[in-house]
């Protein structure tokens, strides 16, 4: 199924990411946490991109048998950063191959060792031409894109990271889905900005529930997320103690969907990080309101 098909209607909905192992001696217990999250059915599950030597592969493998044994959409990342062409069609080909409906098209977070490098001569500088390589594949892929609501981390201002981001749509994407973020009045102006620069697909919220003190400086690194105060305090609190951080966390979280619903968005997706109790706990606290009239 593809994603641009779950996104009608207005009944709310859930949705999970995971992530394949590192390394070939943890897959066995990565399977074994996607399929408990897989197990609890949500709307779709994301699977990103173990990028480098051959663990890449486990996207597509995770991917497949997700959507095989237990019928739940899949969504398969693929990233491009430094990729050669030969090696992006390859994997366009592989997920051709495996019935691979919907892609989530991205750059990807450059290694140190290449922030400075000369990209000049690069097949793929940035996501919008990893898209229009899915376009022209001649494979009938769903693309989703990344948006950040609180502005890409390389771009100098909003204006110029949504003018960059209606390109990429206009390349091909879909749907986009949204960098996390902790304070929905950020989401809510950025929806009304793009808007009004005719950037008119869906948007994926992705809310990532924090269940220790040590995921902030992360999120804040990977995103520079900003940290409303309310957080802020709730970290202050509860982050030494990681049964009563989890707990406040997934609250946290839990809040933040239940105002994304109530202001009309349909579908809200969780950066779950391999975590089947983070996923069951919110799914729980959201049982009456996910269900069917």
């Amino acid at each position: 199924m593809k994603l641009t098909e779950l996104l009608q209607g207005d009944r709310p909905r859930l949705s999970f990411e995971v992530f394949p192992p590192k390394t070939d001696t943890a897959f066995e217990s990565v399977r074994l946490a996607t399929e408990e999250i897989a197990a609890l059915h949500p709307a779709f599950m994301s699977v990103t991109y173990g990028a480098g030597g051959g663990v890449s592969r486990y996207t597509l493998d995770i991917a497949v048998h997700i959507r095989e044994r237990y019928h739940v959409p899949t969504l398969a990342h693929l990233t491009c950063v430094s990729s050669t062409r030969e090696t992006v069609q390859a994997r366009i080909r592989e997920m051709r191959a495996a019935g691979v409906e919907n892609v989530m098209a991205l750059r990807g977070d450059l290694p140190a060792e290449l922030v400075n490098a000369d990209r000049s001569r690069w097949h793929y500088r940035h996501a919008v031409d990893l898209v229009r390589e899915l376009r022209e594949s001649g494979a009938d892929f769903c693309i989703g894109g990344a948006c950040y609501p609180e502005v890409h981390p390389e771009s100098s201002n909003q204006r110029e990271d949504i003018r960059y981001l209606k390109e990429k749509v206009e390349a091909g994407c879909s749907f986009l889905t949204t960098q996390m973020f902790f304070d929905n009045n950020l989401l809510y102006n950025f929806l009304y900005k793009i808007r009004e620069a005719g950037i008119t697909v869906p948007v994926i919220p992705g809310i990532m529930p924090i269940t220790n003190g040590n995921q902030v400086a992360r999120a804040i690194q990977l995103s520079g997320s900003f940290m409303p105060q309310r957080f802020k305090s709730l970290v202050d609190r509860f982050g030494s103690d990681p049964a009563a951080m989890m707990q406040a966390g997934i609250a946290y979280a839990t809040d933040q969907i239940i105002d994304l619903y109530a202001n009309g968005i349909s579908l809200v997706h969780v950066y779950s990080m391999n975590k089947p109790v983070v996923a069951a706990r919110i799914l729980g606290n959201l049982s009456a309101i996910l269900s069917p009239t």
